[in-house]
């Protein structure tokens, strides 16, 4: 399809701006950080759960000093599709991964040429780094020169045949089509803490050479491992280099980036996940055993950003949020691990008042802590029960940054900047929110309506008290939420048409291809 005059002209002038202007608005734009806890729950901050077990201050004082999102959600109920939505501003069900997670040696879910949150920041003069867990994909090289991973599809587990897959997996080449192809300057992590290769990763190329086998008395999925692997020192190691590279800003640290430049820093921590690893440090230090006292680590971890972006004079030009990829699974610390919902024996709920854990399509599964704190943009200690969902980075920084997003991207990406900088708007920013299970399941949320199509929970928690279920009717689930926030009674029946219209409208953004509308001008940015 040929491009009108017109538009080539729009795309050329846009062109024109941002490569003159880059360097001219680079100084007025904000450094980003964005920390993302991996499985912990609503109710497991202090200052949002009054009857939690942990002590939360540091996250507790970043609540005080911005705003606090009281209805904030993850894209998915488990991590690797809530990741990719994060970065991409899109629904993760919209690409190869239906349900489920990436399982060991899978290759990358982010598509080559699709347009992350690192990438477009990139554009527009930002340096970039991810510093944690990866979690979406890597093209592992191998002996034999085979394509690693041919046999099953992503997010199919089977143990076997991921255990011999490791066994042809060339450590001293480089690993192809990760972070660094996919918007970041610089990477380091552990890819996932309970899967192997146990090593960090920096770049390209693993830290040290697994050549060892993980032993059975360590926790984890099976795989290749580095002579003297310790599983609490990762959550250590991570904060360390996040405060390093902060500090690189600051004329410390041996990064090398032009310290004059704005940078975004993706940091999604390995914990509460399991291992349920606390350093000798946090042991015992919670009212919620382990878990509680890993908790209480990454409220550290938070306190170490907070006081590294002090320390390099930066505090005051850095948007700063918290949130978490889902909800929790609840389990308690016993081996590093747990039965879920054991945490609860100590009185403590990590899901706070709402139904369901971690992997459910219901609340507990998605509904999450959501922290922001801008200095001079941002309102200290304010609150917003405005419904957004981690989709809406991208398009909020696009906002920030006054640039427009290309039309083939942040499909599902809306601008929160008004309700974050506490702005008049007067109408609901998001018409509505996908949710999505780890069996893929769906439910939509507009407003008050939460509809839920699915089987039981669509996740891990008892089906409960189903009425549709018990009527022998369709597994198809409605709550008003602004009555019933603890999902328990199914108005399904009584209100078909608010049924038709929801289901409707997922129809729509599923055959349309997003859920925000296309803007009245077109845009396209040039190489």
């Amino acid at each position: 399809m040929k491009l009108s005059s017109s538009l080539i002209a729009v795309a050329l002038l846009l062109g024109l701006l941002t490569a003159s202007g880059c360097n001219q608005d680079t100084e007025k734009y904000p450094n980003i950080v964005y920390i993302l806890a991996d499985d912990m729950g609503y109710g497991d901050v202090s200052c949002l759960n009054p009857d939690a077990k942990i002590s939360t201050p540091n996250l507790d004082q970043l609540a005080r000093e911005g705003i606090t999102f009281t209805d904030a959600h993850s894209g998915s109920a488990v991590c690797t599709p809530t990741r990719y939505g994060i970065l991409t501003g899109r629904y993760c069900w919209r690409s190869p991964l239906k349900s489920s997670v990436l399982w060991p040696w899978d290759g990358p879910l982010i598509e080559p040429d699709r347009l992350t949150i690192g990438g477009f920041l990139k554009q527009h003069g930002y340096t970039t780094a991810c510093i944690g867990k990866w979690h979406l994909g890597w093209e592992w090289p191998t002996l034999d020169g085979s394509g690693m991973n041919e046999e099953i599809p992503k997010g199919k587990w089977d143990p076997a045949i991921r255990d011999r897959l490791a066994g042809n997996v060339d450590f001293s080449a480089e690993i192809k089509n990760g972070p660094v192809t996919r918007g970041f300057d610089y990477y380091f992590g552990d890819d996932v803490p309970n899967f192997p290769p146990y090593c960090f990763i920096e770049n390209n190329r693993t830290i040290g050479l697994p050549s060892m086998t993980k032993p059975d008395s360590m926790f984890g999925n099976p795989g290749p491992m580095v002579e003297g692997w310790n599983l609490e020192e990762v959550m250590p190691a991570l904060t360390r280099k996040a405060v390093e590279y902060i500090k690189a800003g600051a004329g410390e640290g041996l990064f090398k980036r032009d310290r004059d430049k704005p940078f975004f820093l993706y940091f999604p921590l390995t914990a509460p996940h399991t291992p349920i690893a606390p350093t000798a440090d946090f042991q015992g230090r919670s009212g919620a055993g382990a878990y509680g006292d890993f908790v209480q680590e990454v409220d550290w971890t938070v306190g170490q950003v907070m006081k590294a972006l002090e320390e390099a004079g930066m505090a005051g030009n850095t948007l700063l949020i918290f949130t978490s990829d889902n909800g929790s699974p609840g389990r308690d610390g016993t081996d590093m691990g747990g039965p879920i919902n054991s945490v609860r024996k100590f009185g403590h709920n990590p899901s706070y008042v709402f139904r369901g854990i971690k992997a459910d399509i219901w609340e507990g599964g998605h509904h999450v802590p959501f922290f922001a704190r801008w200095p001079g943009k941002i309102i200290p200690g304010s609150q917003s029960d405005e419904i957004i969902c981690h989709t809406d980075l991208l398009a909020t920084c696009a906002a920030m940054l006054g640039r427009p997003l290309p039309n083939d991207a942040g499909e599902d990406s809306y601008n929160i900047l008004p309700a974050l900088q506490g702005e008049p708007y007067d109408k609901p920013i998001r018409e509505a929110t996908v949710h999505h299970s780890i069996d893929g399941s769906f439910s939509i949320r507009q407003g008050k309506w939460k509809l839920e199509i699915c089987a039981g929970s669509g996740g891990w928690s008892d089906p409960g008290n189903s009425m549709a279920k018990d009527m022998g009717l369709p597994e198809i689930q409605l709550y008003d939420l602004s009555m019933d926030l603890r999902e328990e009674r199914n108005l399904y029946v009584q209100y078909p048409e608010v049924v038709e219209e929801l289901s409707s409208l997922l129809q729509k953004y599923m055959d349309e291809g997003r859920s925000v509308p296309l803007p009245d001008t077109a845009y396209a940015y040039l190489e």
